[in-house]
C-alpha cells in the first residue's frame, strides 16, 4: 500500500475525529508531507516511539500509542503477568495526557491492571514506581527535550530499564500484525477507573521516590553549613521537575533558591525557549538574568521529564560559562569519590558506568581513585544491565555513579533511567562543597583539569532530513565500513572499532579484539594519540552525530587538536 492508499484508508476509516480529519483536509495537497505522514510506520525499537505529533502511521497520535501499548500488551499477557500491573506516566507536552489515558484504557481492556498518575511526573519517577510498586512493566509518555511538535513513548520492563532488546523485538513483532483501527482493544477511562481497572497514583508515590532520591545524599549537612551564603536559580523549562527538585532541595538545607518563574509553568508549548533543553546555552537566557539580578553564581535547568539536567556556572571574570555533560560527569565523580571516602561510605569495591561517547576523563579518575570503570553503548537501559548484573551476583561491587554525555547521570539503584532530580540535589551538595572552600563549579573544574590532565569532549551533529534522510544515513555508515579514513586532524588511526561487527581492528596487524557490547550501529576511529573519535546515527533524531573525545597534558595544544579533528571528521558525510 503506498502512502496515496494509506491516506485514503484513514480519512475514510470513520474513525477520525473532526480536529483529525480537519488535519488531513489541510494535508491533503502537500505530497511530502503526506509521504512522511503515510508512507512509512512509526518503529518500535529499545527507545520506544518518538515522532511529530499528528495524523498517520509515521506520526505519534492516538492511534500509534493505542497500537503501541496493545502490541506490549500482547507480551504481558503471553506471560502471564497482567495482575503485576503497568506503571504509566507522562510529562507536560502537548497531548501527553492524552496519550497516557489511551495506553491506560488499552491495557485495562486486556485484563492488565494500570496505575496512572493524576498529573505529570519525572521519567524517573516512573522508573522508581515500577520498581516500587513490582510491576512488570512502565510506560512514560515524553519525548525528553526535543521541540514542542514531537512526543514519545517510552516502555519500561519490571527492573525499572527500557525494554531490553528482546522483548522490544517482540512487541515490535506484535505491533506490526495489529490493525490500527480494528486491533486496538480499549474500555472507558472513567468507568475502568471506577470498578479499579485503573488506580491514579497521587502524592504517596512522589513521597516514597523523594525518600529514594534523600537516599542517595552522601554530604548533605554542606548546604546547610553555607546556606546563608548559597544562592541558586533553578528552572524546570515548563516541565516536570517544577514541583519535586525544589522540594528535594529545600530538604537538604537550601534556603535561597530562586526559580524562573515563567518557565515555572507546565506548558508543552514551551513558550520561552526555542527548544527545551538544557544542553543548549539558550535555555538559560532568563535563568542567567535572574542569577545576575540576585548575585547567583550556579543555574541549573531540568529538560521537560526531568531526567536531564544542566548548569551555567559564573566564571572568575563574573559571566556565565555552560559545564557540559561530560564536564559535570567527571566533576560529580571525582565529588562522589571524594565525599563517600571522607564521610566512610565507600562500599565494597565500588565501580561506576559511562557510555561509550562519554569523556575519558573519568578513566583517570577511576584508575588513580581505584574505582573500576564500565562503558557500555548509548542509552541508560544499558547502565541499569550492568547494575542488575552486580545486584543478581554475576559481578561483584557496589554501583556508586553512572552516566552519559547528554546530560544524564544516576547515583543509586533505586531506578534504572537518567534522574535529574537526583542530580541537581547532588550538583548542589557539591556546589556547597567548593563554596566552603570559596570556589565555584568553574574553580573546581580548572582544579580537576591540573589534577587529571586536559580533556575536550565534542558533539557535532549532521541533520539528515527528509525522505531520503535514513538512506543517506545508512549509506554513510556503509562508506565508512567500507573505505574508512586512515587519518583524522593529521594523526594515524591506530584502529577502527565496528560495534556492528562486534570488533576492534588494528591498522597496521589487522588483530582483531572483541568490543564486549551488543551490537550496535556504531564506528570508532583511535588515533595514534590515545584519541577516540566515535559515529553513529542517532536513535531519535534524523541526523548522524559525531563525537570528539581528545585530550592533552598542555591546554593549549587541546583547542587546534580538536579542531583538525572536527575538520576532518565534517568532510567525512561529504
Amino acid at each position: 500500500m503506498n502512502y496515496q492508499e494509506e491516506f485514503r484508508r484513514w480519512k475514510n476509516s470513520g474513525m477520525l475525529n473532526a480536529q483529525e480529519l480537519e488535519e488531513l483536509s489541510a494535508a491533503e495537497n502537500n505530497p511530502e508531507l503526506l509521504q512522511l505522514h503515510f508512507g512509512c510506520v512509526l518503529s518500535f525499537g529499545t527507545a520506544g516511539l518518538r515522532g511529530v505529533m499528528a495524523v498517520g502511521p509515521g506520526c505519534m497520535n492516538r492511534f500509534t500509542v493505542g497500537q503501541a501499548t496493545q502490541g506490549l500488551a500482547n507480551l504481558i499477557v503471553g506471560i502471564g503477568a497482567q495482575q503485576r500491573g503497568v506503571a504509566v506516566a507522562y510529562d507536560s507536552r502537548n497531548r501527553s495526557e492524552e496519550f497516557a489515558r489511551t495506553a491506560a484504557c488499552t491495557l485495562a481492556a486486556n485484563g492488565i491492571r494500570v496505575f496512572l498518575f493524576d498529573a505529570p511526573r519525572p521519567t524517573p519517577e516512573l522508573s522508581f514506581t515500577v520498581r516500587d510498586l513490582h510491576c512488570i512493566a512502565g510506560i512514560n509518555i515524553t519525548a525528553s527535550h526535543n521541540p514542542k511538535q514531537y512526543n514519545g513513548y517510552k516502555a519500561y520492563w519490571e527492573d525499572g530499564a527500557q525494554l531490553p532488546p528482546d522483548h522490544a523485538d517482540t512487541v515490535s513483532a506484535e505491533i506490526a500484525g495489529i490493525d490500527l483501527f480494528s486491533g486496538i482493544r480499549s474500555v472507558d477511562f472513567d468507568t475502568a477507573c471506577r470498578d479499579g481497572r485503573i488506580r491514579i497514583l497521587s502524592d504517596e508515590a512522589d513521597d516514597r521516590y523523594i525518600q529514594a532520591v534523600l537516599s542517595t545524599a552522601i554530604q548533605p549537612e554542606n548546604v546547610a553549613e553555607v546556606a546563608d551564603r548559597l544562592a541558586i536559580v533553578y528552572t524546570p523549562l515548563h516541565g516536570t521537575g517544577h514541583i519535586l527538585v525544589p522540594r528535594v532541595l529545600r530538604s537538604i538545607g537550601l534556603t535561597q533558591l530562586s526559580t524562573v518563574p515563567e518557565q515555572m509553568v507546565l506548558d508543552g508549548n514551551f513558550p520561552t525557549v526555542e527548544k527545551p533543553n538544557p544542553e543548549i546555552p539558550d535555555a538559560f537566557r532568563l535563568g542567567v538574568a535572574l542569577a545576575e539580578k540576585i548575585g547567583s553564581d550556579l543555574v541549573i535547568a531540568t529538560d521537560p521529564d526531568a531526567d536531564r539536567v544542566g548548569v551555567m556556572s559564573r566564571r572568575k571574570d563574573g559571566s556565565f560559562t555552560t559545564i557540559t555533560g561530560n564536564q559535570m560527569g567527571a566533576l560529580l565523580l571525582d565529588y562522589v569519590i571524594a565525599a563517600r571516602r571522607a564521610t566512610g561510605k565507600m562500599p565494597y569495591k565500588p565501580y561506576a558506568v559511562k557510555s561509550i561517547v562519554s569523556t575519558e576523563m573519568v578513566r583517570r579518575i577511576c584508575e588513580q581513585n581505584q574505582v573500576k570503570l564500565y562503558d557500555v553503548l548509548t542509552g541508560f537501559k544499558f547502565i541499569g544491565e550492568v547494575i542488575k548484573n552486580h545486584e543478581e551476583g554475576g559481578e561483584e561491587g557496589s554501583f556508586i555513579f553512572g552516566f552519559e554525555e547528554s546530560y544524564g547521570y544516576l547515583f543509586g539503584g533505586y531506578a534504572r533511567d537518567k534522574d535529574a532530580v537526583s542530580a541537581t540535589m547532588i550538583i548542589c551538595e557539591m556546589t556547597a562543597f567548593y563554596r566552603k572552600r570559596n570556589m565555584t563549579l568553574s574553580d573546581a573544574l580548572e582544579e580537576l583539569y591540573r589534577r587529571y590532565g586536559y580533556y575536550m569532549d565534542t558533539t557535532y551533529d549532521i541533520y539528515m532530513e527528509g525522505l531520503d534522510g535514513t538512506e543517506r544515513r545508512e549509506k554513510l555508515m556503509r562508506r565508512l565500513r567500507e573505505n574508512p579514513p586512515r587519518t583524522l586532524g593529521g594523526h594515524s588511526i591506530v584502529e577502527i572499532g565496528d560495534y556492528l561487527e562486534g570488533v576492534f581492528r588494528r591498522t597496521d596487524s589487522g588483530v582483531t579484539r572483541p568490543t564486549g557490547q551488543p551490537k550496535s550501529d556504531v564506528i570508532s576511529f583511535l588515533t595514534d594519540c590515545d584519541d577516540k573519535i566515535l559515529i553513529r546515527p542517532s536513535g531519535t533524531e534524523p541526523k548522524v552525530k559525531i563525537y570528539l573525545l581528545t585530550h592533552a597534558e598542555d591546554q593549549a595544544d587541546l583547542a587546534p587538536k580538536t579542531q583538525a579533528y572536527l575538520r576532518d571528521s565534517k568532510a567525512l558525510a561529504e
